[in-house]
């Protein structure tokens, strides 16, 4: 019996071949591996589809099988299963990423005796317009944190330290008109240019 591989074990890009080489050959299509520099080729009538391994989704994966769009229409990543979450952050970013480049992602799984293979995406247009607009609402608070900072104190690249938004600088604002002023009320604070957001800031 064969050794079960661990997903943190080291595999090689060519072990990838052979569990996807049996899924599509069960579906009917041609495999072929290394053509013409593509990793493998499947075919069935018109049908042409090219994958390109590697053991994990890296830049040089991604540009080589944008390279092989030129050839087809469908072509997809193969990597092995990554060891973190397909519900994380990093998974979630990665696929979007892949969707944007009409690119078909699959996943190869060495946990059981028996390789799986699991198509994460299929290749299919990606809708530029549909996204802008399911994200309307992020680009509009984009532009708001824009327009409620009046001061530049972030350096770019700042990762895991303190940052300043416009939400502090209102605060800081308010603090100091009743620092000024002494007590006031919202009406008479939002007079002095504190703001719409003043009474809740506030509260």
């Amino acid at each position: 019996m064969e050794q079960i591989m661990k997903e943190s074990e080291r595999i090689w890009e060519t072990q990838l071949f052979q569990p996807i080489y049996d899924y599509f050959e069960k579906l009917g299509y041609e495999v072929h591996g290394e053509v013409k520099d593509c990793d493998i080729t499947v075919s069935k009538d018109d049908e042409l589809i090219i994958i390109e391994l590697k053991r994990r989704l890296n830049l040089d994966l991604l540009i080589q099988a944008v390279k092989r769009q030129r050839l087809a229409e469908d072509v997809y990543i193969a990597i092995q299963k990554p060891n973190y979450s397909i519900f994380s952050r990093k998974w979630k970013d990665l696929c979007f990423l892949v969707r944007r480049l009409e690119l078909g992602l699959i996943t190869v799984s060495f946990k059981e005796e028996t390789p799986e293979v699991d198509i994460i995406l299929h290749p299919s247009p990606f809708d530029r317009e549909k996204n802008r607009r399911a994200t309307k609402k992020k680009a509009k608070n984009l532009i708001s944190e824009i327009e409620g900072r009046h001061g530049n104190y972030n350096v770019g690249g700042s990762a895991g330290k303190k940052l300043m938004t416009a939400y502090k600088e209102n605060v800081i604002q308010i603090a100091c008109c009743l620092q000024k002023y002494g007590q006031l009320a919202p009406k008479e604070l939002r007079a002095l240019g504190t703001g719409k957001k003043t009474l809740s800031i506030l509260n």
